[in-house]
C-alpha cells in the first residue's frame, strides 16, 4: 500500500466505494487522514462496512464541512454530463476534488528515493485503443529484463495497493480519461499517448474536451520522455506542442504506417516490421509478423509504443525484440485462443466498438467473424468497405438482425447465441482462415460485460477443439 501524504489529522471524504475507493480510504487511513466513506449504493456501502470503515452520508447538507478534499471514483460524472451533486456541492464550496492517481503522484516518492542508487520511475499510458495491451507489454518486457516492476491503474490493481516501490523498480500504469482529467498531480517520468478516436464524449463535453483530458497526462506535469502515436492529428498537434522541434529527442513519435525518419527519435511500423531512428538513421529493426501474441497492424502500434517506451528507460533492443516473441497477448484483446487443422480462434470481446472492431478485421486475411451484441448508433455501417477479408458473418445478440442488413453482399447467419454462432463458424472454417469475435458491440443484452462474454467464446472453443490444441 501507498499511505497518501499530505492530509495526516485532517477529513478526506471518498465518494465511491468500488476497488480504488475502498483502496484510497485504506491509504488515506494509512497516512493519518481520516476518510469518511461513502456510495450511493446499499450493496457497496455494505461491503464497506465489512471491511471495518465507517460509512458518512455524504448526500447531507451539513456533511462537507472542515474537510480538506473530496476524492472520487472515475465512474462518477465530476464535469459532464452533470457533476454528481456532492462533488457539484464541493466544487460550489471550493473544496478541491481528487482522484486515486491524483493521490498516488502526490504520495508515492519519498526521502528513501535519494537514497537508492536507482531511483524507481513511473511510465503512464492512455488513449483511446490499445492502452491496455501496451501497459501489459511494457509491464512484460521489463519483467522478462529482469527489471522489478508493477502494473496498476485502469488495468489490475488500484495505484493505491501496490507495494511501495522499490531500488530499479519501473511502475507502469493504465490511465484512463477519467482518470487524466481530474488528477490534481500527474508526474510520470514516462508518458506514452497511443492513438485517440471518439468515445466517452458525454463524460468530456465532446472530443475536444476528451483529447484535452488525455493531454493533461503531458502538460500538468511535464514527463522526462514522451512516447506519442501520430497517426492522428491530434497525436501530431501534441507532439509538436511538447518538442521544441523535429529533432527534439524528449518527444518519440510512433506511428503504424508511416516512415517517421526525419526527427529526432522515432519509433514505427511498416509492412511488418518495426523500425527504430534516432538523429537520421536506424538503430533497430524486428520483424513482427511472428509475434503471434501482436497481430495485425493495431497491435504493430502498440509493439512500437511499449518499444520506446522501453527504449527511453534503457533497455536493449535485442533484449526487447526476445520478449515481444513470448508475450501472450492480453484476454478478451485479439487473444488466440487456440488452432486446429489450419483454423485459429481468437478472441477480441473487448472490441465494442466500430473502431477496435475495424482494427481487429485488418488483422486477418481470412476472416469468419462473429458480431452482435447491443448495438451502438451507426450499428457497423462503418466497417462494410473492411469486410474484404470476411468470409462470412455469423450474428448473435440484440442487434444481430440489425447488422445483418448493414453487410452488403457479405455472406452471413443470424445464430444469435454465442455456442450456436462458434459451432457454425467452427464447422464451416478451413485451413488458413481465422474464427474472430470481434463483437463491434456492448455485451449486456446477453452478458454482464466484455470478459464474460469473451470468456463464453473461449470456453465453447476450448470445447470445441480441446484444451491443447
Amino acid at each position: 500500500m501507498i499511505p497518501v501524504k499530505g492530509y495526516k489529522g485532517a477529513k478526506v471524504a471518498v465518494l465511491g466505494l468500488g476497488r480504488s475507493g475502498l483502496a484510497t480510504a485504506a491509504a488515506l487511513r494509512a497516512g493519518g487522514a481520516e476518510p469518511l466513506l461513502w456510495d450511493d449504493s446499499p450493496e457497496a456501502r455494505a461491503r464497506a462496512e465489512a471491511e471495518g470503515f465507517t460509512l458518512t452520508d455524504l448526500t447531507r447538507n451539513t456533511a462537507l464541512e472542515g474537510l480538506a478534499c473530496l476524492v472520487t471514483s472515475p465512474g462518477i460524472p465530476h464535469l459532464y454530463p452533470a457533476p454528481h451533486p456532492v462533488i457539484a456541492r464541493a466544487l460550489q464550496a471550493g473544496i478541491p476534488v481528487d482522484n486515486d492517481i491524483g493521490l498516488f503522484f502526490q504520495s508515492a516518492a519519498d526521502s528513501t528515493w535519494a537514497e537508492m542508487e536507482t531511483p524507481p520511475k513511473v511510465v503512464a499510458v492512455t488513449g483511446s485503443n490499445g492502452k491496455s495491451t501496451t501497459t501489459a507489454l511494457i509491464h512484460h518486457i521489463l519483467q522478462v529484463a529482469g527489471r522489478p516492476t508493477q502494473m496498476a491503474g485502469n488495468i489490475g490493481t488500484g495505484v493505491l495497493s501496490i507495494d511501495p516501490p522499490q531500488d530499479g523498480e519501473v511502475i507502469v500504469l493504465e490511465l484512463s480519461s477519467y482518470q487524466t482529467e481530474l488528477a490534481r498531480a500527474l508526474t510520470p517520468d514516462v508518458a506514452v499517448f497511443t492513438n485517440l478516436s471518439p468515445d466517452h464524449l458525454d463524460r468530456h463535453g465532446g472530443m475536444g474536451g476528451y483529447f484535452a483530458a488525455k493531454a493533461r497526462l503531458f502538460t500538468l506535469g511535464g514527463p522526462d520522455r514522451a512516447v506519442v502515436g501520430v497517426d492522428e492529428a491530434e497525436g501530431r498537434f501534441l507532439a509538436g506542442q511538447l518538442g521544441q522541434g523535429p529533432q527534439d529527442d524528449r518527444v518519440i513519435r510512433v506511428s503504424s504506417g508511416t516512415k517517421l525518419e526525419d526527427f529526432g527519435w522515432s519509433v514505427f511500423a511498416r509492412k511488418g516490421f518495426l523500425a527504430e531512428w534516432r538523429k537520421g538513421r536506424q538503430v533497430a529493426s524486428i520483424d513482427l509478423r511472428e509475434v503471434r501474441g501482436l497481430p495485425g497492424a493495431h497491435n504493430h502500434q502498440n509493439a512500437c509504443a511499449a518499444y520506446a517506451a522501453c527504449r527511453a528507460l534503457g533497455l536493449a533492443p535485442k533484449l526487447i525484440e526476445g520478449a515481444l516473441h513470448s508475450f501472450a497477448g492480453l484476454p478478451h484483446r485479439s487473444q488466440l485462443v487456440g488452432e486446429k487443422g489450419g483454423v485459429r480462434f481468437v478472441n477480441d470481446s473487448k472490441a465494442t466498438n466500430v473502431d477496435s472492431a475495424a482494427k481487429a478485421l485488418q488483422a486477418f486475411p481470412r476472416i469468419r467473424w462473429i458480431a452482435g451484441g447491443l448495438g451502438k448508433e451507426g450499428g457497423i455501417a462503418a466497417l462494410r468497405p473492411l469486410l474484404g477479408p470476411v468470409v462470412k458473418a455469423y450474428l448473435i445478440g440484440h442487434s444481430a438482425r440489425d447488422f445483418a442488413l448493414q453487410l452488403g453482399d457479405t455472406p452471413h447467419e443470424i445464430c444469435e447465441t454465442m455456442d450456436r454462432a462458434v459451432a457454425r463458424a467452427a464447422a464451416e472454417a478451413g485451413p488458413g482462415e481465422v474464427v474472430l469475435l470481434a463483437p463491434a458491440a456492448a455485451s449486456f443484452d446477453q452478458y454482464p460485460n466484455f470478459e464474460k462474454r469473451g470468456e463464453d467464446f473461449t470456453a465453447r472453443v476450448r470445447a470445441l477443439i480441446g484444451p491443447g490444441a
